[in-house]
């Protein structure tokens, strides 16, 4: 019996990119079977909420889950009774017990030139960031007044040392662990748990710790220097972005969240663009990049995955340019390409 992955096409260009992914899945010998279900935006349309019961339930008892992209404008409201579309990220997230979130971030070299940085910086970047994505200030108690309003950020230590295993297991060599710990308690802790679980699970892992002002600084002078960044929710959310643009687009970042035992969600890292939806042109090589990490994360299928990666570099290294990247290549075109060097 094949292995079931949902499809969440969600907002956006999320619908345009999702049916090519699978194309490319197809194309690479993994043969699933698909579900599709609306979530974010459409869902909130259709239903009243960004995440449905069914939706999620649907989720948990698959062996993965392949998301495109949520929200936009339509939906963006400050009106605390109101859903929102990223409403639906967060209760997947805590549904699904998807605590770490991978980013890998490695500039190709076939596009040096679309990156902001110059290509002496950026050259040989290999890193990944490894964030806590369901605890601190997303998860924690809100209250909101006219005139005032609160956030509160908790951590534990279980979760703490949880995500401190998962950065520690994908390292080489070193681990940088980034924190605010001369300013918050929350940081003291982390950075106490991160330290005994270094000394006493991976004595043989470098482990640096920077503040968080200087991290943000560290990966724009010298984004080299790092390997694995290991973060807290909020500060990974934003390091990860950055990361994100030494590549030159957010349009060529995958993602996997992962969770103990249960499956994992992959998406890319970019929005739902809705600014060209609908006219054929969003680049998808993130969204192939984030089904080969499902293949290689979700089911042990490394070498189909890496065959995914290398199909995207060489169409890449061969001239193909969708319109973030400085080029005209439809999101069809896309496709056609990476699905030659399969």
């Amino acid at each position: 019996m094949a292995a079931r992955v949902i499809l969440l096409p969600g907002d956006g260009i999320g619908p345009e990119i999702i049916g090519p992914a699978v194309e490319v899945l197809r194309a690479v010998g993994a043969e699933f079977d698909y579900e599709e279900h609306v979530f974010g935006g459409a869902s909130i349309d259709a239903h009243g909420t960004a995440l449905t019961d069914e939706t999620l339930a649907a989720c948990k008892s698959a062996d993965a889950v392949l998301l495109a992209a949520v929200g936009g404008p339509k939906w963006d409201t400050t009106d605390p009774s109101r859903p929102r579309p990223e409403q639906g990220l967060l209760g997947l997230r805590k549904g699904l017990g998807l605590f770490a979130n991978l980013r890998p971030v490695k500039p190709i070299p076939a596009l040096y030139d679309a990156s902001p940085l110059k290509a002496d910086i950026i050259g040989g970047t290999d890193l990944l960031v490894v964030r806590e994505l369901t605890g601190g200030i997303y998860f924690g108690a809100k209250t909101r007044t006219e005139d005032s309003a609160s956030d509160e950020c908790v951590y534990t230590r279980a979760e703490i040392e949880r995500i401190s295993r998962v950065a520690f297991r994908a390292a080489r060599s070193r681990v940088t662990s980034v924190d605010k710990a001369n300013v918050l308690e929350t940081s003291r802790l982390w950075r106490e748990v991160v330290r005994g679980v270094h000394a006493a699970e991976f004595p043989n892992v470098e482990l640096e710790h920077l503040l968080v002002d200087n991290a943000a600084m560290r990966l724009v002078a010298a984004p080299r220097h790092f390997e694995v960044i290991l973060t807290e929710n909020m500060f990974g959310d934003i390091l990860s972005d950055e990361a994100a643009m030494l590549t030159g687009s957010l349009g060529m970042l995958p993602s996997a969240s992962l969770g103990e035992g249960g499956p994992g969600m992959f998406e890319p890292v970019h929005g739902s663009a809705p600014d060209i939806a609908g006219q054929g042109v969003a680049n998808p090589l993130a969204m192939f990049l984030s089904a080969a990490m499902m293949l290689r994360h979700g089911f042990g299928m490394g070498d189909a995955a890496s065959a995914v990666e290398s199909a995207v570099d060489r169409a890449l290294a061969e001239g193909l340019r969708t319109p973030d990247l400085g080029g005209d290549a439809t999101t069809a075109r896309a496709t056609q390409t990476v699905l030659q060097h399969l």
